[in-house]
């Protein structure tokens, strides 16, 4: 599977800094480290999450599937933004691909898979090299399974929001172990973000306190069952 690379502009101290920010319009001491990271804690704990959009994160994710990579498009609250590995530069005649665990499950079916990807990987170069196509058309045959490259900026609030979707266990399984893959990834970035992941980064039904799916995974119950 692919891989989330945090990168140094994403702040060590993600709770200090909402706290310091929070401060500054509270007329607080901001030049107090702990002070700012109990404001921080303060501001989250109380639902004030608008303090979360002031820490962003800086990330590569590399060998995830176009398919699933679509979607992370479609998160676009907080005004994030990214670069994708363009198929117009970059060779993919001999492209690596995704293999979905129902496939890869089935000796035969996996063997069919891969015998059609090899298939659109031999049609790119021969149009490229043998047919003078130029890459930018013959690309067009890459399917959504293969896999890219991208480098992300989005604010913490957008993340946050995004895994009660993406974690839930009817989310798409590229998407959810993309989604544990950023928050394993940030988890190990630092104290706070440990913090942050472990009690934020969840599924949504374990911040309602229940499912608001038409089919459960049955890790909590019904809105109705839940007596609310």
């Amino acid at each position: 599977m692919g891989t989330v690379t945090i990168l140094k502009e994403t702040p060590e101290n993600p709770i200090s800094l909402m706290g310091e920010r929070a401060g500054v319009c509270w007329g607080a001491d901001i030049a107090d480290a702990g002070k700012n990271y109990k404001r921080g804690l303060d501001c989250i704990r109380s639902g004030h999450h608008r303090v979360m959009e002031y820490v962003n994160v800086d990330m590569i994710l590399d060998g995830y599937s176009a398919r699933v990579i679509r979607e992370w498009y479609t998160h676009i609250g907080g005004a994030p933004t990214r670069l994708q590995a363009s198929t117009r530069y970059i060779n993919y005649k001999d492209f690596s691909y995704v293999i979905p665990p129902a496939v890869a499950a089935s000796g035969q079916a996996k063997a069919v898979y891969e015998a059609a990807m090899s298939a659109i990987a031999e049609a790119c170069a021969t149009l490229e090299t043998e047919l003078g196509i130029p890459r930018e058309d013959s690309a067009m045959l890459l399917p959504l399974g293969m896999t890219t490259r991208i480098v992300d900026k989005r604010n913490v609030r957008n993340l946050i929001e995004m895994s009660h979707q993406r974690l839930c266990t009817r989310a798409y399984w590229e998407y959810r172990q993309l989604m544990h893959d950023i928050k394993e990834a940030l988890g190990g970035y630092s104290e706070e973000w440990r913090y942050l992941t472990e009690h934020y980064f969840v599924a949504k039904c374990e911040v309602f306190g229940y499912c608001t799916e038409k089919k459960s995974c049955g890790r909590r119950p019904y809105r109705e069952a839940a007596g609310d």
